[in-house]
């Protein structure tokens, strides 16, 4: 990319800088006739979309040395390896190559079943078994694998009969007689015991029911455009809007790790694709529905032979077949990346969403001439740094390219395609939805404290954190305006948006979530620059446009004066707070978060009504600090709470350590504000490091310590008080405290009025502190 950058000339490097939406076709045109003429671009073409020269096709070889790899450790008993091994060979074998006489990939799916029966991972082999049988109905081993898997899972009357098929198709004398004596055993198991039947359905992306969505309305308002209200009065946690996406792409980061078409997270069995070695998905549902094969290498009749009756039949075909339904999907996402090319996984993510986009629109028979018109998004072109509209037009012929050779839709390689391809990219920078799943890290006993051993055990769920693992397409869910205070959340169940309302929404109010920053997250000045950088927009809503009391105390400091709790500012967030669109002299004319804030944050104001807004002096009673003295302060303590925080990762934590970070606490309440949010993270650092040495009590001290904050900050029902409360109650529970009872009931409201019924789904390790909180109180 930098390359051809640097070969544009200057004169087409400003056409492209000063261009417009109306004048794309023209800009588009030119810069395609300029690289029409140069052998580095065609040659990064064919790079990119010649499937000789690409490194994501199919690899017998390699899939072959894998697998012996994996026998090695399996034979050592090494089964993590050998597991790693069978995966990676199943990501690079073809489906149509045999090994010894056995399909290789049907082979691959028996030895990792193997595998995931030694890890005691009986239903993830069960279904390798499936696969293996999908593609070679005839395979006396994978037969003879799944009966050993459903004998362990206590389906005896299954393992019966899939041991009675292994025995019919095993040709070997001695691998029969294997055979029998596991059927006795297990038949009279059979006999004996009550067989309770363990099945478990692949992930089939099911969605919990909820009452009917609230019909919405649209409108258009002169500073934020088209944006959603609500029609009625709407109370907190309804479900007002539910969509699945138009076109969705996995985060790069993420690929090793979740499942690349529902975004969950990869199962130990997890599936590849049958064509290229991309993608991995969590079930064979998912790599059907992203546009793979089946894996069925056979006839539709599976073919076996013998005397089996008709029941077995009917068994076997159940088993072999695999459900046709399943590939019944509109546009399949991954087919025309599907070819054994690497352009997919060399653009950047918002590049390949494009590529998507675009073939699904095409698919719609959509002219190519009005598909961005028809996807009806909001677009920031004008507003685009000149630098990033040539990124734009290069990537955006580049891309024109690799879908001509990879799709067999007919695209017109030509300025106005191009143009649109532009439009359409700057309408995903800004109206695109990055999807977030919830990551828990537990911290666990058994602890040790300054050289003493504790019997003692915690699990403290030190962090509760959202991973981005992708970006999609909602067409209905970009209607929604942004707000830093925010009455609406959206929230993702796999490839599902869902937005409730969070807090009571009267009938025509603005219904608003929030595109990142909110207020008590990030001050002012940090929400806007990030909001006009990502969307090029400047926020005007009511955190932005009003002095409020959470931006004032965020990062404040504390006034010189000892027993005054008056706010002392920096000129950064003074210059903010003084820009703001409708900036009140008055105090009583300054906003809060939340009504229980008037009593408690209204005491870091004058009393007189008056306000000024200084950098230096207290807002209460106009004592002037040095801040220069501050910031050094800041710096000295933030050193020896940097070093505790990489003892905690190296789980070495001494006294001389724990001594310091404390004493720096010290500092920091003497210097910065007793609402600033450093001090929260210093509480909860502390909170963590107490707990992994085994110190309960005051690691429930400062978890305490640091909620107090939060909750001047955010207010009390905020989603982020539901995750640190999850931290104080994991600590109390350890500890025997039955008060923990208050707090869990605490989390599961807050989950509820953010989730609704998706809260278990979305927050499994809610169920384990409900269980210890059973023991508990009984």
């Amino acid at each position: 990319m930098e390359k051809l950058k640097s070969l544009v000339p200057d004169s087409l490097k400003r056409m492209v800088a000063e261009s417009t939406p109306d004048s794309l076709p023209r800009t588009c045109s030119s810069l395609l006739n300029f690289f029409s003429d140069m052998e580095l671009f065609h040659q990064m073409v064919r790079d990119l979309t010649d499937p000789e020269r690409a490194f994501c096709g199919k690899n017998k070889d390699a899939a072959l040395e894998l697998k012996q790899k994996g026998n090695q450790c399996f034979l050592n008993e090494d089964y993590g390896s050998a597991l790693t091994c069978y995966s990676e060979a199943l990501r690079l074998a073809p489906v149509d190559v045999d090994d010894m006489d056995k399909n290789l990939v049907a082979a691959l799916y028996v030895n990792r079943a193997s595998v995931l029966h030694k890890l005691d991972l009986l239903m993830e082999g069960r279904r390798d078994c499936n696969r293996a049988l999908q593609i070679s109905p005839s395979y006396a081993k994978a037969w003879y694998r799944r009966g050993k898997m459903n004998a362990s899972l206590g389906n005896f009357e299954d393992a019966v009969h899939d041991l009675n098929i292994a025995k019919n198709l095993e040709l070997s004398f001695g691998g029969q007689r294997q055979i029998e004596s596991e059927l006795r055993i297990i038949t009279d198991m059979f006999e004996r015991t009550e067989s309770s039947l363990v099945q478990h359905k692949e992930n089939e992306l099911d969605l919990l029911d909820e009452p009917d969505q609230i019909k919405l309305k649209c409108v258009i308002t002169p500073n934020k455009g088209r944006g959603m209200v609500a029609p009625s009065d709407i109370p907190p946690a309804s479900l007002v809007h539910a969509e699945e996406p138009y076109a969705l792409i996995i985060s790069k980061h993420c690929r090793e790790t979740h499942c690349h078409y529902c975004l969950n997270d990869l199962p130990p069995d997890k599936v590849s694709c049958t064509s290229c070695s991309i993608p991995l998905y969590c079930s064979q549902r998912c790599q059907i529905r992203a546009g793979g094969q089946m894996l069925r290498n056979h006839p539709v009749k599976h073919g076996i032979q013998g005397n089996i009756s008709h029941n077995l039949d009917t068994y076997i075909s159940e088993i072999t077949l695999g459900n046709d339904s399943e590939s019944d999907v509109d546009i399949p996402e991954h087919k025309h990346e599907c070819q054994g090319v690497h352009w997919p996984t060399v653009f950047p993510s918002e590049i390949a969403l494009a590529g998507r986009a675009l073939i699904k629109s095409l698919a719609e028979r959509s002219p190519v001439a009005n598909f961005v018109d028809m996807l009806n998004l909001s677009q920031n072109y004008p507003q685009i740094h000149p630098e990033s509209k040539l990124e734009l037009h290069i990537y955006s012929i580049i891309l024109l390219y690799c879908l001509q050779h990879s799709s067999r839709t007919e695209l017109l390689l030509n300025g106005a395609s191009i143009a649109q391809i532009v439009i359409l990219i700057s309408q995903i920078r800004v109206n695109s939805m990055t999807i977030f799943r919830m990551k828990s890290a537990d911290v666990n006993g058994p602890l040790h404290q300054f050289g003493k051993f504790s019997h003692s055990e915690v699990s403290l769920t030190s962090n509760v954190e959202q991973v981005k693992v992708g970006q999609a397409i909602y067409r209905v869910g970009s209607l929604f305006n942004h707000s830093c205070q925010p009455n609406i959340g959206a929230y993702f169940v796999s490839r599902s948006l869902f937005i409730r309302t969070t807090e009571f929404v009267a009938v025509g109010c603005p219904l608003e979530l929030s595109y990142g920053p909110q207020a008590g997250q990030w001050d002012c000045k940090d929400r806007l620059k990030f909001l006009k950088d990502e969307y090029s927009f400047r926020c005007e809503c009511r955190a932005c446009a009003e002095v409020n009391l959470s931006d004032l105390v965020l990062n404040a400091f504390h006034c010189v004066s000892p027993n005054c709790p008056g706010i002392v500012l920096d000129s950064c967030v003074v210059n903010c707070e003084k820009q703001k669109t409708r900036h009140v002299q008055s105090a009583t004319g300054i906003s809060t978060l939340e009504p229980f804030m008037q009593v408690d944050m209204l005491k870091c104001l004058p009393s007189n009504g008056s306000l000024r807004i200084d950098p230096g002096f207290c807002l209460k009673c106009d004592s002037y600090c040095d801040l220069e003295s501050s910031f050094a302060a800041v710096n000295r303590a933030w050193i020896s709470i940097t070093r505790l925080k990489d003892t905690m990762v190296s789980g070495e934590i001494s006294t001389t350590v724990l001594t310091a970070a404390l004493n720096s606490l010290c500092l920091l309440r003497s210097t910065l504000h007793a609402y600033n949010k450093r001090i929260s993270e210093v509480e909860d650092n502390l909170a963590e490091a107490f707990c992994l040495v085994g110190e309960l009590q005051l690691a429930l001290d400062h978890c305490k310590a640091s909620i107090e904050i939060l909750e001047k900050l955010y207010g009390p029902n905020h989603i982020v008080i539901g995750y640190e409360l999850v931290k104080l109650s994991s600590i109390q529970l350890s500890m025997g405290d039955r008060t923990a009872v208050k707090n869990i009931n605490r989390v599961s409201e807050i989950f509820s009025r953010y989730y609704g019924s998706h809260a278990d789904k979305m927050f499994p390790y809610l169920q384990p502190l409900q269980g210890k909180l059973t023991k508990l109180v009984q």
